[in-house]
């Protein structure tokens, strides 16, 4: 995070890649940036927009419902326990498809994408803080339905369940700008943007807290973001104890899943979470995903919410 630190300082463009547990760190100034790394951040992009020309397919090897059933049912009990109330379960699922890594990331329609050199991409839509002036906004994104639904936005916002979900990452993440600025306010409450998810449509239910903070925050920038980070909504909370949990009985290394990546331009920060991700180890393609678990969760449901959310946003 010290070179972070140092690159704000001087005002240098830089792009940032940090893993969920910020083990590994990749902080590169844009001139120097690296020939297989490319990325879109908002309008922001190094490399030509390609629409797909070719067919292509996705297989999916799901983790069996039993197995998911079991870390559900051990985070109900912890639940229950009161050593958490939120919980984002994830799993890595092997994937296969005629489309490289490139390809998947070049074709993707997403605000919000990293190809980094063919270890992984990723197509999020969920932004995570962006600093513009001395003003921190962040945007927890909690919710997701099938926008073909009949009601599908009434469903989704009147639903206790993803009520409740959001209400806590709401909290968390006040709590967490709290720690870093002042002047803290819920700017949106759980408004519905619709983005693509293969060959269907969602709707997905976001809010935006806002924060000031001090005027020198670019000469502190690494160790700001070291303060709030692993993000909330996909941790959950309370966030210390809720990690704990996370790292007993995920069955995998989550790495740069669920980690962040951005930009600092010279003036102000634009960042995402890392979801809707795909890695390639040893030729085999595996796509991370998950989702938050409450005391009201449904296993069936959130297993296949589970292999939902393995898609190309074509």
């Amino acid at each position: 995070m010290e070179k972070i630190n140092r690159l704000a300082r001087k005002r240098e463009p830089f792009l940032f890649v940090l893993s969920y547990d910020l083990k590994e760190q990749f902080v590169q100034p844009l001139k120097d940036l690296d020939s297989d790394i490319f990325y879109k951040i908002g309008n922001q992009r190094n490399y030509p927009q390609t629409a797909l020309n070719k067919k292509f397919y996705l297989h999916k090897s799901p983790l069996e419902f039993k197995e998911y059933n079991n870390s559900l049912t051990h985070v109900l009990n912890k639940i229950r326990s009161g050593d958490t109330y939120l919980l984002n379960l994830t799993f890595r699922t092997p994937i296969e498809s005629n489309l490289s890594l490139k390809e998947i990331f070049t074709f993707a329609q997403a605000k919000y994408k990293l190809y980094f050199k063919n270890q992984f991409i990723c197509f999020s839509p969920e932004k995570f803080i962006e600093i513009i002036g001395n003003k921190i906004s962040t945007y927890p994104m909690k919710g997701t339905i099938e926008a073909s639904i009949p009601n599908a936005k009434e469903k989704i916002l009147n639903n206790e369940k993803e009520m409740a979900e959001h209400v806590m990452i709401v909290d968390l993440m006040r709590n967490d700008l709290g720690i870093i600025g002042t002047n803290i306010q819920v700017e949106k409450f759980r408004y519905i943007e619709k983005i693509r998810a293969g060959d269907k449509e969602l709707l997905q239910v976001s809010s935006k807290i806002t924060a000031t903070l001090p005027s020198n925050w670019r000469d502190n920038l690494g160790s700001i973001l070291k303060k709030i980070l692993p993000a909330g909504s996909i941790t959950g909370t309370p966030k210390c104890s809720t990690i704990n949990i996370i790292n007993s009985i995920e069955n995998y290394q989550r790495g740069f899943y669920t980690g962040i990546f951005g930009i600092f331009d010279g003036k102000n920060l634009y960042s995402s979470v890392m979801i809707r991700f795909i890695e390639k180890k040893d030729n085999q393609l595996y796509y991370k995903s998950g989702g938050g678990i409450t005391i009201d969760s449904d296993a069936v449901s959130e297993h296949k919410e589970l292999i939902d959310k393995i898609y190309f946003p074509f």
